[in-house]
């Protein structure tokens, strides 16, 4: 497993599932800090995508990023992990982490996207371990 400064410091480049352009939800908030922080964050939102919000382009799903993601950041209901982990299987490049925000916990997404070589770093606030590690 992953220790989250090492991937923090090693890694730049985030997409965030379930971004809202809603500015004050958790998904919106916190990925307008890791961009500010000096990360390259897109954001993922079916409803959203060709949108820049916040100064974050907006995509409908992953695949539709061509930059090669390195943290996969996910703000969802653990429910769509598993369907969420077979996309980012399917990508063309390997994101090298997938990062679960708080609450997000599923143990067969999981053991899924390690038995297929991701980097997984589950319940765990990204702006968190930023502020408190970098």
């Amino acid at each position: 497993m992953m220790d989250t400064t090492r991937a923090l410091k090693k890694y730049k480049k985030i997409a965030v599932i379930g971004f809202s352009p809603k500015p004050y939800r958790d998904s919106n908030r916190i990925a307008v800090y890791m961009k500010n922080a000096g990360y390259i964050v897109y954001g993922v939102n079916p409803g959203h995508g060709g949108e820049i919000i916040d100064g974050i382009e907006c995509f409908g799903k992953i695949s539709d990023i061509k930059d090669n993601i390195e943290i996969v950041n996910i703000f969802r209901n653990p429910s769509a992990l598993p369907e969420l982990i077979d996309e980012i299987i399917e990508l063309p490049y390997k994101p090298d982490v997938i990062w679960t925000q708080l609450g997000v916990v599923n143990k067969a997404a999981k053991d899924k996207a390690v038995q297929n070589g991701f980097e997984y770093i589950e319940d765990k606030c990204i702006y968190v371990e930023h502020k408190l590690y970098m």
